[in-house]
């Protein structure tokens, strides 16, 4: 490996957040979830969970789509809510779901800064009740059209970006990169430092 390489892999590294995941429930479109990754790659978002549960196990995703973001994220496939729940649990603090609801939360709202995962429905009936029960909390994000949905690769890329704002004022961005998820990451990554 080049220096140059190791270099832009090490600052990548450093910036990935541990404390933000994205959850996509029952997505049908690969193209849409490697749009998502696509964004999640830009952020620093290293953890995505595909819970499958009224679907089959994706295969692969659309490769044009995420120009191969997928090779550097760690994509975790679920068929089982209680199972994806049970590690969403275990890392994150607080999970909550896009679902127009009169409790939901504006994204703006959100204390993106913690420690949380945010759960995407798929492309026809959003996020299920039996996630939404699972869940924390539900947010949205504010609209003023007559259609009060987005396609989800968007309405992703509009949240992770709304924490990539609030966690580079917070200076999560600057923080060393020192944890044991970091190493774990320069060991899967082949970064011997």
């Amino acid at each position: 490996m080049t220096n140059e390489r190791r270099q832009k892999l090490e600052t990548v590294i450093r910036h990935r957040q541990p404390g933000l995941g994205i959850v996509l429930e029952n997505v049908f479109d690969p193209h849409n979830i490697s749009a998502v990754m696509r964004s999640c790659d830009a952020v620093g978002i290293q953890d995505v969970y595909i819970l499958n549960t009224r679907i089959p196990r994706h295969k692969k995703w659309g490769a044009k789509s995420s120009s191969s973001a997928a090779k550097w994220l760690s994509v975790h496939q679920f068929e089982d809510a209680a199972a994806c729940f049970a590690v969403l649990k275990s890392r994150y603090d607080k999970i909550m779901t896009t679902h127009l609801s009169s409790d939901a939360v504006g994204l703006y709202d959100l204390d993106l800064t913690q420690n949380i995962a945010l759960v995407f429905g798929n492309e026809h009936d959003g996020v299920s009740e039996e996630i939404r029960a699972l869940a924390d909390g539900n947010f949205i994000i504010p609209q003023v059209g007559i259609i009060q949905s987005l396609n989800i690769s968007v309405a992703c890329a509009v949240s992770i970006y709304e924490a990539y704002r609030q966690r580079s004022i917070a200076g999560l961005y600057k923080e060393e990169g020192n944890s044991a998820y970091h190493e774990q990451l320069r060991q899967q990554w082949g970064i011997e430092m």
